[in-house]
């Protein structure tokens, strides 16, 4: 049995890119990732970069990320790392949009790095312990279904984009002391920046994110799983690809509810939200839900294929979420 285990980065960094260099900046990042086996997704935009990558080596992601670094003129790039025993990616792709995280407000810019503003996990685990504050997730309502922080308030959106409109709509006060956090710390370095916009005197986040706080304090203040968009679907407290999840054929939102196929026999996993919906738990795949609503009691042929299948490209759609948060 293979023991392997492939190394992660995830990893982003605001800088000026030119536009007219967009396009062939993308083809150097493609070509040299598809030369030394580095798989994953890179968003790229005028206001900088993001991305998630995987390789066979932790050596092999350092010398990718050094190639990013001096390709666009950045600083060294300081990923959250992780691990995985299959490959999270099946390949390399960049994706160019307006911006890299998408809260809908290109001109909406972030702090400087390392401000006061950016709490450690040390410090952030800290206040949540000792003072009086509001927690606040950024992330969108199916990641935080399997996992937020204690006593989070989480504002149910959809993408990323809507949280301005959700802030107006609130009635957080603006003079409370809040922390606000996502996976990485991305999202976060717009949105921290759009709240002192809209008022809030008193705002910090938390600096990497979730995955920078479970490296050092798994088993404590976070609950449950951290929702990540790859293959992995979720990492656990220690940063393991989950094994409690696995990508809804019907949906593409995290699943654990066992199903078997009243069409095909097959296993399945689908999730609570699909359970409740009459085809799709009885279902292992969109292609069964549709034959089970034509001839509920006609058997087919096994879907196990299909519904990998389905479940990749339902993820697939998930994984363009990335760039909306």
């Amino acid at each position: 049995m293979d023991s392997r285990k492939y190394s992660i980065a995830a990893f982003y960094h605001f800088g000026p890119v030119p536009a007219d260099q967009l396009e062939s900046l993308s083809q150097r990042m493609v070509d040299h990732a598809n030369s030394v086996n580095v798989r994953g997704l890179v968003i790229l935009a005028t206001e900088g970069v993001n991305g998630t990558i995987s390789a066979e080596t932790k050596e092999t992601l350092e010398s990718y990320l050094n190639f990013i670094s001096e390709l666009l003129s950045f600083p060294k790039l300081e990923p959250k790392w992780s691990e995985a025993e299959i490959w999270p990616f099946k390949k390399f792709a960049v994706r160019i949009r307006p911006e890299i995280v998408t809260l809908g407000k290109p001109e909406v810019q972030p702090l400087p790095p390392k401000s006061p503003r950016h709490l450690p996990p040390e410090e952030w685990h800290r206040m949540m312990e000792e003072e009086d504050v509001i927690v606040l997730d950024t992330r969108n309502w199916y990641e935080t279904k399997i996992g937020k922080f204690a006593g989070a308030i989480d504002p149910q959106i959809d993408e990323f984009r809507e949280f301005s409109d959700y802030l107006d709509r609130s009635g957080i006060p603006k003079d409370k002391k809040i922390l606000i956090y996502c996976t990485g710390g991305i999202r976060c370095e717009k949105a921290i920046v759009e709240m002192e916009n809209k008022g809030f005197k008193n705002v910090y986040q938390l600096e990497g994110g979730i995955l920078n706080y479970l490296a050092k304090f798994p088993n404590q203040k976070f609950e449950g799983e951290c929702f990540v968009f790859d293959h992995r679907v979720a990492v656990d407290q220690h940063l393991n690809p989950t094994k409690l999840y696995k990508m809804c054929p019907h949906c593409g939102q995290p699943a654990d509810q066992k199903i078997q196929c009243r069409r095909c026999d097959s296993e399945a996993v689908v999730c609570a939200d699909c359970l409740e919906k009459e085809e799709a738990r009885h279902t292992c795949s969109k292609n069964c839900a549709h034959h089970y609503r034509l001839a509920p009691g006609k058997k087919g042929r096994p879907q196990l294929q299909g519904y990998r299948f389905r479940a990749i490209k339902n993820l697939k759609k998930n994984v363009k979420r990335i760039s909306a948060g």
